[in-house]
């Protein structure tokens, strides 16, 4: 049999029996739903749920007409109050009474007001009394100083900021948040591919080793044949994953673009229904935001950049569950590989924020970042070329790198039962010959 006809055989095994199996099927269908539910909904949760209370307060108003207004301005939070001050602490302590909230008569100008709590509270106490009250004392600081109804709508609203981009075609809306958000969000999903699918090949080669099933492998076909074999089979379901996951959201973005905007439309049922039906050939103008187009760009820089990735962070995997016995054993050993996936991870807040900046370049070009951060750049902002070229060059190097450490490691260690080895074992057997 021929040395490809081989490692074919191989990677076709690992492929088919992993596709078919119960846990491929299952987390291929809740995949995208767990990250929903890890990175949107919290997300959403934060969004509408920050500066909000369930605490109701009283209100102590020295002012005579501060107070009015901001019980008019959520009843369901406010109310007054004409209790003393002693009264409404002994209210707090036999838990007749959430909080109360003091405005002194100079608070126009001192802007201090006092909230009285029976401790805790959270975040949200604070900041609901502070949004309310700030919008009331700056409206009534403007109007005291006789300020044009305008002004004070102006300030009141304040300005937006939007961002348009210049091409040669001329100009056109630049959607620079929602780009930084979906580079994090592609920088995350690498992270967690090759995270999970490098796991699949290091727990792969330990169970073969320690089933002996390698021992017979090894007796028609090379060390670096089986390896390459399992990388590229497990990688080819991951990619099949993928597919899959880009199948479903194409067609819930086809679905989605019909069925929004019922939910912002006033019209009536009839209506949305029709507009849901023509929405595959129309445009939707009822949504309260636009969905950008993704450039092509960024799609092959997210693909070319996963199987570097994968392939540079799989071998060392495999190198890895070929030098121990058991899973367990496999901690200490794959330390700075996990460590070289959670750096970048922990670094992408900052590079979203400035994805331009000398921090984000210099980590961007660091091999074992690249993959994950360059990828999120390329999503948020737009990558020179010889930045783009040399990480390519420098990626494609480290690959072949991990490729010919893990393949010496593998080779010695498939076959080395009992001793836990060191990294001083490692080294030593990279500089065995073959």
């Amino acid at each position: 049999m021929k040395k490809s006809n081989k490692m074919w055989t191989i990677l076709q095994f690992e492929f088919l029996t992993r596709v078919k199996a119960k846990g491929f099927i299952i987390s291929t269908i809740l995949g995208p739903l767990f990250l929903i539910i890890i990175m949107v909904i919290p997300a959403l949760i934060a969004t509408t749920s920050i500066g909000e209370t369930s605490k109701q307060m009283a209100v102590l108003d020295d002012t005579g007409y501060i107070g009015k207004l901001l019980v008019e301005s959520d009843k369901d939070k406010f109310f007054l109050t004409s209790k003393t001050p002693e009264e409404l602490k002994k209210d707090i302590l036999s838990e007749k009474l959430d909080a109360y909230v003091h405005i002194p008569s100079n608070v126009l100008e001192t802007g201090k007001v006092e909230i009285y709590t029976p401790g805790g509270g959270g975040i949200g106490l604070l900041e609901t009394v502070e949004n309310k009250l700030g919008d009331i004392i700056l409206e009534r600081k403007l109007l005291d100083a006789k300020a044009d109804s305008s002004l004070v709508k102006f300030v009141q609203n304040g300005i937006d900021v939007s961002s348009i981009k210049v091409t040669e075609a001329g100009v056109e809306k630049d959607y620079t948040e929602f780009y930084s958000i979906f580079g994090y969000f592609l920088g995350f999903l690498i992270y967690g591919l090759m995270f999970a699918y490098g796991g699949i090949v290091m727990r792969g080669v330990i169970q073969e080793k320690a089933n002996r099933i390698v021992e017979i492998l090894s007796s028609s076909a090379k060390p670096m044949q089986i390896m390459m074999g399992k990388i590229f089979g497990i990688g080819a379901v991951g990619l099949f994953q993928l597919l899959i996951w880009g199948v479903i959201i194409i067609i819930l973005s086809i679905a989605g673009s019909s069925l929004l905007p019922m939910f912002f439309s006033n019209s009536n049922p009839t209506e949305m229904i029709n507009g849901a039906m023509s929405g595959m050939t129309q445009t939707n103008s009822n949504l309260p935001f636009e969905i950008p187009t993704i450039p092509i760009s960024v799609w092959i820089g997210f693909i070319f950049f996963f199987f570097a990735g994968y392939f540079m962070y799989a071998s060392l995997f495999a190198a890895i569950g070929s030098a121990v016995n058991q899973e367990e054993d496999a901690q200490q050993l794959q330390m700075p590989i996990t460590m070289a996936l959670i750096i970048p991870i922990l670094f992408m807040p900052v590079i979203m924020g400035n994805p331009d900046s000398t921090l984000a370049t210099i980590l961007s070009l660091i091999p074992p970042f690249t993959p994950i951060l360059m990828t999120a750049r390329i999503a948020a902002t737009t990558v020179p070329s010889w930045q783009l070229f040399l990480s390519v060059v420098l990626t494609l190097g480290t690959l072949f790198l991990s490729i010919w450490i893990a393949a010496k490691i593998y080779r010695i260690g498939i076959l080395m039962y009992g001793k836990k080895p060191s990294f001083k074992d490692l080294i030593k057997w990279l500089k065995t010959s073959e």
